[in-house]
């Protein structure tokens, strides 16, 4: 699709990029270990997009971000996205994890629930799991059950995902640490 353009931005965890179009955000990539792979990543997702200085909105999509990965509580819900060939459902999904509140998480079956679609649990998952919007759509946010994490379609998998959450705050005093998680993925020791 024409007029798709992109711009990679620093923030406090690495370089991310964001894609839009003429009617809103297309797509947002978290940090890789190196910028040309996250930019790459990004031209993999939207091979027609040319880079260029982001437009006032854009910007301010970016500030938020910018915001959010340093910890500060920011709103993203009015950022317009284009989920043009995104599922109906995808949308409703994405809509309603744009709600839930920075430094909080919800599960799959109360975001289920709340659609009123509670026999929906796995399709939940799925729509989390293709989520182009990372942080604009905080499927951070959402957990497979209470106190079960699931994996993170994010660079870095389920510890980036930690430590987003941990960033806003949502793991303290509550479920595993960030620490705990970077156990659980830790190789196993050599005895002795």
């Amino acid at each position: 699709m024409a007029g798709r353009e992109y711009t990679i931005f620093d923030t406090s965890v690495g370089r991310c990029g964001i894609a839009w179009g003429r009617t809103g955000i297309v797509g947002v990539r978290l940090p890789e270990a190196r910028e040309m792979e996250t930019r790459r990543r990004l031209l993999q997702q939207f091979p027609e997009a040319r880079e260029v200085r982001p437009p006032v909105d854009v910007e301010l999509a970016i500030e938020g971000i910018v915001a959010l990965l340093r910890g500060e509580p920011c709103d993203l819900s009015d950022v317009p996205l284009d989920m043009t060939g995104v599922p109906p459902f995808n949308r409703r999904v994405y809509e309603t994890v744009r709600l839930i509140p920075h430094g909080q998480t919800r599960t799959y079956a109360e975001l289920a629930a709340r659609l009123g679609a509670s026999g929906a649990v796995h399709a939940v998952g799925q729509a989390i799991n293709r989520n182009l919007f990372a942080l604009v759509v905080p499927c951070h946010r959402t957990l497979a059950s209470a106190g079960q994490t699931s994996g993170f379609a994010g660079n870095g998998g389920i510890v980036t995902k930690f430590r987003l959450l941990s960033i806003e705050g949502a793991l303290a005093g509550r479920g595993p640490t960030l620490f705990d998680a970077l156990l659980s993925v830790a190789p196993p020791r050599a005895p002795g």
